[in-house]
Parts: structure tokens; C-alpha cells; sequence
């Protein structure tokens, strides 16, 4: 099986899955915002896109996966898209970015390179722009994979501050993953806003 063939049957899996709840926080949080400009990293095939355009934002969708931009824009959705296909902690904010969404995506790149990331997002927020996403805490069963970030809950909060947390929920669980792995979860759900 090809890359491209894997990576469609995990899209397929999620496709009709609803936006992520830390997404829906942060967007009623904004309230009723025309042509604000978002950027989703690791975005996968747009299951939060699809509901940051339905609100009437831009969206800068990143992914390094070609054949998850390509179902993106296969779609046909309503609004402002730029697909960039680049791993995301490669790609610079947008000048006027006021979200940073990414689900479950953030946390899979090295320490060195999240922590960058993170530092460029901090600065490219403005003062009220939010942040929402997950990031991976130590209990989690991937730890020890290389190219993966753990925080412990202090790190997280650390590396928040400056932010208004308006939702940090840690979470354990047993589960499977999209692609039918079992595998314990240990996330930390975030909705930030910048001061």
C-alpha cells in the first residue's frame, strides 16, 4: 500500500467527524468575527476548516501530507482557503493571524522544533488572538518515539503564560486510533488567549 493509499483510508475515517471541541471554544469565544484570518496546522482533510470557514474566516490550512490538501480542496468549500503543503513548524505566521488551531498535530514534531513553533506563534499572535489545540502529556503510550513533544502539566502552563487560559482539560484514556491501534491517551485540550 502506498503512502498516499494509508493516509486516504485514515481521512476517510475521520471524514465526517465533527470539529474539535477546543476549536468550537475558541471560535464562540471571538464571537461573531467576518474575515478574520486562521491558520490550521496539520489540518488533515479540513474537518476543523470546514467550520472555521463556515464562520466566515480565512483560513491558511497546513499540511505536509499531499493527499490530505488534495481532499481539502476537493471539497469545494465556501470561503478563503490557502493550502500550504509543508511540515508546520516549517511555515511562518501569517502577518494578521488572530487564530492558531491544531488538533492533535502540534505535538508531532521534535522538543527543539515545538518549542520554536510555539515561540513564533506567540509572537505572531496579537494581544486577544487565541490559540487552540492539544498537546501530548508524559502518561502518553507514544512516549519514547522520536519526533514526538510530552509536557508535563507544569511545561504546558509554562509555556502558557502570557495567556489567558480559558480551557486547559487534561485527559487519560484507552482507546484506538483513526487507524485502529489501541493506544493510551494522555492530552492536554487548550483554548489561549494572548494578553
Amino acid at each position: 500500500m502506498s503512502q498516499d493509499q494509508g493516509w486516504g483510508s485514515y481521512y476517510d475515517k475521520l471524514r465526517d467527524r465533527p470539529p474539535r471541541r477546543t476549536l468550537i471554544a475558541a471560535l464562540d469565544a471571538f464571537g461573531e468575527r467576518k474575515d478574520a484570518l486562521a491558520v490550521d496546522l496539520g489540518c488533515g482533510d479540513g474537518r476543523d476548516v470546514v467550520e472555521i470557514l463556515r464562520r466566515g474566516w480565512r483560513v491558511v490550512a497546513v499540511d505536509s501530507e499531499p493527499e490530505a490538501l488534495r481532499r481539502l480542496m476537493e471539497r469545494g468549500l465556501p470561503g478563503s482557503i490557502t493550502p500550504i503543503q509543508a511540515r508546520f513548524e516549517d511555515v511562518p505566521m501569517p502577518i494578521g493571524v488572530e487564530l492558531v488551531n491544531s488538533s492533535f498535530a502540534m505535538p508531532l514534531c521534535e522538543p527543539e522544533k515545538f518549542r520554536e513553533l510555539w515561540a513564533r506563534i506567540r509572537e505572531a499572535l496579537p494581544s486577544g488572538g487565541r490559540f487552540s489545540g492539544q498537546w501530548y502529556g508524559p502518561r502518553d503510550s507514544w512516549v519514547g518515539r522520536p519526533g514526538i513533544t510530552f509536557l508535563s502539566r507544569d511545561e504546558a502552563m509554562a509555556l502558557l503564560a502570557g495567556f489567558d487560559v480559558e480551557m486547559f482539560e487534561e485527559e487519560e484514556a484507552d482507546s484506538t486510533t483513526p487507524r485502529g491501534k489501541p493506544k493510551h491517551w494522555h492530552i492536554f485540550h487548550i483554548v489561549a488567549r494572548k494578553r
